[in-house]
């Protein structure tokens, strides 16, 4: 099948679904192509390496934002070289994928953005409130509980919108792991996934569909990757962190919410979201997202030089995108990782 997107940071159209077996380019190359798919929170970084990777190493890459979920099943079905998340796999899904490795590469935010004719920028939102409105329980901007957070703003009793992800993605495990730590009721009722059943609102597909509808939907609210809702000049909510500040989606918030990680987990993971009152900047829906591979991968040799890449100069590109510079120890971990592809 073949799968056109259209990239957000000003790169062309490109046909995406082009084989992984095959050997040699047409230019005599002996570099296999190398295949990924995946979360759209990072596509627009990685179709700024995909020229990148094929000037300094001659390995042609394609890369599709099927979202976190397809490119897990993707990954463990072999029909991709790597697959791309911004949730790391369930126990059940690090199974079936036999041997597959965890490679933080990249590292922005989820936020939530919103139409609102008259309203302006620089709404204020709490956890808890925005856990209500994705319950139903809050159903106009009106509210008493978001006028109280928004003093000298004229609210309208237009109904909210609430807009999430249709397809298992890596912004769905983001935005449910923050609400399951902020609000009792959500961690009971709803919980956290890359795919949960929303008991009110309207689905879209991907970080580009929900942007969308949020454009074409006065009164929406919707969960979307930072990168996106900045391509698409969408207004974004500054939301309050744990020690009572309200942070904004941006590089500074990012940075100070991976200054606050604790040790990754056994698995690579690194959790960030809702950091502790002490990270007094940090921005509460940051994730790392990751690259997913075999441990006995048969590109290991392009795929390691792809990765090298990635750590290395492609994270010049991360600030155009909105994605914050890679700490130095996610930096180690992910070369440690990547050393141990094909071995």
């Amino acid at each position: 099948m073949r799968h056109t997107i259209v990239t957000l940071i000003g790169t062309a159209l490109l046909a995406l679904g082009l084989s992984a077996c095959g050997g040699s380019s047409g230019g005599g190359s002996d570099k296999a192509t190398l295949k990924g798919a995946g979360s759209s929170l990072v596509e627009p970084m990685v179709q700024a390496w995909i020229p990148e990777v094929r000037d300094r190493s001659g390995i042609d890459m394609t890369y599709s934002p099927i979202g976190s979920g397809g490119g897990i099943q993707a990954i463990t079905t072999r029909t991709v070289d790597f697959g791309a998340s911004d949730a790391p796999l369930s126990p059940d899904q690090a199974k079936a994928c036999k041997g597959c490795l965890l490679i933080p590469w990249a590292l922005s935010a989820t936020t939530l953005s919103y139409n609102l004719p008259g309203a302006g920028g620089d709404l204020r939102l709490t956890g808890p409130v925005i856990a209500d409105i994705f319950l139903g329980k809050i159903t106009k901007w009106s509210d008493p509980r978001i006028t109280k957070l928004n003093p000298g703003k004229q609210l309208p009793s237009q109904g909210i919108g609430s807009i999430y992800r249709s397809d298992g993605s890596g912004d769905t495990y983001a935005f449910t792991s923050y609400l399951t730590e902020v609000s009792p009721e959500w961690k009971e009722k709803i919980g956290t996934g890359t795919s949960v059943n929303f008991p009110t609102g309207a689905g879209s597909k991907g970080n580009s569909g929900v942007a969308g509808t949020i454009t074409r939907t006065p009164g929406a609210l919707g969960y979307i990757s930072v990168a996106y809702a900045v391509q698409n000049k969408l207004d974004v909510a500054s939301i309050q962190n744990a020690a009572g500040k309200f942070v904004p989606p941006g590089l500074p918030g990012i940075e100070a919410a991976a200054e606050a990680m604790g040790k990754p987990l056994p698995d690579n993971s690194i959790p960030i979201v809702d950091p502790p009152a002490s990270a007094t900047d940090a921005y509460p829906i940051s994730t790392f997202t990751y690259a997913i591979v075999p441990k006995d991968a048969p590109k290991a040799s392009e795929l390691k030089e792809m990765f090298e890449y990635a750590f290395g100069p492609g994270q010049a590109f991360a600030e155009r995108f909105v994605f914050a510079k890679l700490p130095a120890q996610v930096v180690a971990l992910g070369k440690k990782t990547i050393a141990s592809i094909g071995s």
